[in-house]
């Protein structure tokens, strides 16, 4: 990939709009750009200030294209770094379409998939794990997403990195001079001191990589299954959820024959709802193979729903204390939430002898959206959200979480090494390999290939 040529390409979403960005980047942006804008007042682009904005028409020899706003950003005070002309037009596809082909034979190249954030990362405007979190950002859907993309692109997870990295370095440069003076037997490290940051590494990291299961989960939706027998009214509750209907509801039992998956967020959770097969014995075929991927769906699942019909809990009360401690004992580590379905059917005598009989119950009606909201407030309960409240650091990239582990790993053969009095030069080795872990985090150490699969996952204009 060239990085010395000037790049153009669509900044907003494709297709037709109220207007159009068009961003190029590099070292002849402003004077490409110059060549083609003619500006109302007569201004000349690469005379004019950074950050600025112009008003005026893109030309094609003495054809007008569109009436555009120009903005200008000089380099270093850009995003990429470089010199950067960004093209406010009016959102015609075919005036989108124009401007780029003209741009493209006046010697700019299209840029590839996330190269703008490529060159801002090599120009040193951002770290690896910022960058990456342009791309969350991007995608974040909900507002604890949102929340933590932002941290991270701030810089609050790549500095908390940064200084452990440092402080080690620091650690690692007095043992490797030591080992210049091998023959004197002197030590440079303080062996308590370092015995101490050791331990303060250590915790980070743990705390770091035990944020990775809440991260992990916030990122991508938190997988609930809604089982139980046929025509209980999961799909009922699912539409009642999504305020929507998204699942096919009838009287017949075994309607969903196959699980119906959507997502919504929850006080700025994103939560995954499933609703799945009914679970009973069965001789169709079709719907016995969506029982079974009903077990799949709850196996994958972080959040279970069991529902019943309240109306008919008299006459099947063993049989379903039986179903509910079957799903415990298969899923012990799951939170389980019971709920008692279609209770405007029921008196208060009929409520209170559930109450007594099942442990934990929620009552509601799909139907009528009675105790809907007091659900929602029980699943965000099973999410522990006071990492977001209190600003920590959460990890939600798996690159990330999976070099915390490899630095962890070395650290405590660190540990090990400094307890067994192991010789400065075994140490270093393992310090080397520590201190090589955290800077494939924020990039400092990097490949080829690593930016090509990181950056390629980039929507083209960023």
């Amino acid at each position: 990939m060239n990085q010395t040529d000037t790049i153009i390409a669509l900044a907003t979403p494709s297709g037709a709009g109220a207007i159009a960005v068009i961003r190029i980047s590099g070292e002849d942006a402003i004077s490409i750009a110059s060549k083609q804008f003619r500006s109302v007042s007569g201004k000349v682009l690469h005379g004019q200030k950074t950050h600025t904005i112009h008003l005026g028409h893109i030309m094609d020899g003495n054809s007008v294209l569109d009436e555009v706003l120009v903005s200008i950003f000089k380099n270093p005070r850009s995003y990429t770094g470089e010199d950067v002309i960004e093209i406010s037009c009016h959102g015609s596809i075919y005036i989108q379409q124009e401007i780029i082909q003209l741009f493209l034979r006046k010697g700019c190249r299209m840029a590839d998939a996330g190269e703008f954030t490529l060159r801002a990362f090599l120009n040193g405007k951002l770290d690896l794990s910022q960058a990456e979190a342009v791309a969350d950002l991007i995608a974040s859907d909900n507002a604890a997403n949102h929340q933590i993309a932002m941290q991270q692109m701030r810089g609050g997870f790549s500095s908390e990195i940064k200084q452990l990295r440092q402080e080690l370095m620091d650690f690692a440069s007095l043992i490797e001079l030591e080992l210049d003076f091998s023959e004197e037997d002197v030590e440079f490290a303080n062996r308590n001191e370092f015995t101490k940051l050791l331990s303060r590494i250590e915790l980070v990291l743990k705390r770091l990589i035990d944020s990775f299961a809440i991260g992990n989960v916030i990122k991508n939706g938190i997988p609930v299954a809604i089982v139980g027998e046929p025509n209980v009214g999961k799909s009922t509750l699912l539409n009642a959820l999504l305020n929507e209907d998204r699942a096919l509801v009838s009287e017949i039992a075994g309607t969903t024959r196959d699980t119906i998956e959507d997502e919504i967020a929850i006080g700025g959770i994103g939560f995954r709802f499933i609703d799945t097969a009914g679970i009973r014995e069965t001789t169709d075929v079709v719907e016995g193979m969506g029982i079974q991927r009903t077990f799949e769906k709850i196996d994958k699942s972080q959040v279970v729903i069991y529902m019943f019909d309240a109306k008919d809990f008299s006459a099947q009360s063993k049989s379903l204390k039986t179903e509910i401690e079957k799903i415990k004992n298969r899923y012990p580590q799951k939170p389980l939430i019971t709920i008692a379905n279609k209770i405007d059917n029921l008196d208060e005598n009929s409520i209170d002898q559930l109450k007594d009989t099942v442990e934990n119950l929620h009552f509601l009606s799909a139907k009528n959206g009675i105790g809907i909201d007091g659900l929602k407030h029980k699943l965000l309960e099973f999410v522990n959200t006071g990492a977001l409240k209190s600003n920590e650091t959460i990890v939600t990239n798996t690159r990330h979480y999976d070099s915390l582990l490899k630095a962890l790993k070395e650290i405590k053969k660190v540990q090990f090494g400094l307890k067994n009095e192991v010789s400065g030069d075994l140490l270093a080795i393992d310090i080397r390999q520590a201190l090589y872990h955290f800077g494939e985090i924020t990039g400092e150490i990097s490949s080829d290939d690593l930016l090509g699969n990181i950056f390629a996952n980039f929507c083209i204009g960023k």
